[in-house]
């Protein structure tokens, strides 16, 4: 029993981090050389060696606020991290190019370069005629509530170009459109196949089973993303014929754009252009014109980076704050450590223009920092600029590596000091959430 109680936390701490942070956007920063790894285990190891052994008196709560905890540290982590891309000096990390377009509506872009570019390269036009698009393949409009499907077992294939997946499933007596659809549904969408199966509705109300693929265009070599077909037994071909999910209602195909006046596609509608911007192609450009795409001027672009850091350190007050009333969290401690950063230097901040408030968050005065941008100042702004980012991102380091510090607990025993073993994993994401609450 013990062992379905320990699954049962671990299992509940996988679905919180899940459902609340799977489908968030990945950088670049959230890889990492081996040896980047090892450093990280090494700290993980220097601060478990004496930690005493605790017990978590709520720990539905605490596992949630130590995942919490552990990624907005990771936020603040790879914010700084984004100021360090070839930039060895303090100026210069703030000075990091951002890059902006004239009609954001149409086209994104993210500066992606690491500063060794070549700096002729300063921009470009771009048309977009045609938007890169999936392959949607649209099944017949059935009554939900209608018995159309002879009780029985039937199968189809999905084919991809990376793979083929076989689909079995049964109807059973009584079984109505409507429920064999959403079914159908259900298995495909558990399928991993990079196809996505919604119920879709005509103007009478029938509804239909569509298949969109995830990914866009096609290859020269490609005629479809996926095909549907039935197996070769009578009984599957005729619900197929009747399911109808095996016709191409939208076939795929490229985007269509110009750069300064040649002709381009691509299969996807974000790509990058010379190492340098990530555009992300949104709608045509036929009424609006040519967008412009370019790098924003030097005191917009420091006041953006230092924007990005700013916010990743207010996400962090964020979580203290919203723990604040939890009894399972030591959000006072949180918030004490991550506030002290900025307290010691507020007068210096200020006068760059990073205001403090009174829940301790940051805000820029962007005409101030412009100030202070200025050829006679712009040293001493980029010192205090570099060493707020230091401190911050030290004390993310620190809180990574043992996001438990900070969750309410009770120590059972202290360590012998001197002559222990190591215990790397005690403070990791789910440490402690692996003990049973009833021991």
């Amino acid at each position: 029993m013990k062992g379905g109680v320990f699954m049962a936390k671990i299992d509940s701490a996988y679905a919180y981090y899940a459902s609340t942070y799977a489908n968030k956007e990945v950088s670049r920063y959230d890889s990492h050389k081996k040896s980047d790894l090892r450093k990280i285990y090494n700290r993980i190891i220097k601060t478990n060696k004496e930690s005493p052994l605790y017990k978590i008196s709520n720990m539905s709560e605490a596992k949630k606020y130590a995942i919490d905890i552990k990624e907005s540290s990771k936020a603040i982590l790879n914010a700084v991290d984004s100021l360090s891309d070839k930039y060895a000096g303090s100026s210069d990390s703030f000075q990091k190019k951002v890059a902006e377009s004239s009609n954001e509506d149409a086209v994104g872009v993210r500066y992606v370069g690491d500063g060794s570019e070549n700096k002729g390269a300063d921009g470009f036009d771009i048309e977009v005629r045609q938007l890169a698009a999936p392959q949607v393949n649209t099944g017949s409009y059935l009554d939900s509530k209608a018995l159309s499907f002879i009780p029985g077992s039937y199968s189809f294939d999905i084919n991809t170009n990376a793979s083929s997946y076989e689909f079995q499933f049964g109807v059973s007596t009584g079984e109505t459109n409507g429920e064999v659809q959403d079914k159908l549904k259900r298995l495909i969408n558990a399928s991993g196949l990079g196809i996505e199966a919604d119920i879709v509705h005509d103007d009478s109300g029938k509804a239909a089973l569509q298949l969109t693929s995830m990914q866009t265009g096609l290859s020269e070599t490609e005629d479809s993303l996926f095909s549907v077909a039935p197996s070769a037994n009578a009984e599957s071909i005729s619900m197929m014929k009747q399911l109808g999910i095996d016709k191409v209602s939208s076939p795929a195909h490229n985007s269509d754009f110009s750069l300064n006046g040649t002709a381009h596609s691509s299969l996807s509608n974000t790509f990058t252009i010379n190492n340098t911007f990530e555009l992300t192609l949104k709608k045509p450009t036929t009424d609006t014109g040519a967008a412009a795409i370019g790098f924003k001027a030097n005191s917009d672009a420091v006041a953006d980076n230092v924007q990005t850091l700013v916010d990743a350190y207010n996400k962090m007050i964020d979580v203290a704050d919203d723990y604040s009333v939890n009894d399972s969290a030591d959000a006072t401690r949180l918030l004490r450590d991550i506030s002290s950063i900025t307290k010691g230097s507020q007068s210096k901040l200020s006068y760059i223009g990073l205001m403090t408030d009174d829940d301790g968050k940051l805000t820029i005065d962007r005409d101030i920092l412009a100030g202070a941008l200025s050829p006679d100042r712009a040293d001493d702004t980029f010192n205090t600029l570099t060493a707020l980012k230091d401190a911050i991102g030290d004390k993310a380091n620190s809180v990574t590596v043992n996001p438990m510090n900070y969750v309410q607990k009770v120590v059972v025993a202290y360590k012998n000091p001197g002559h222990n073993f190591n215990t790397p994993y005690i403070s990791s994401i789910y440490s402690g959430m692996m003990l049973d609450s009833y021991a």
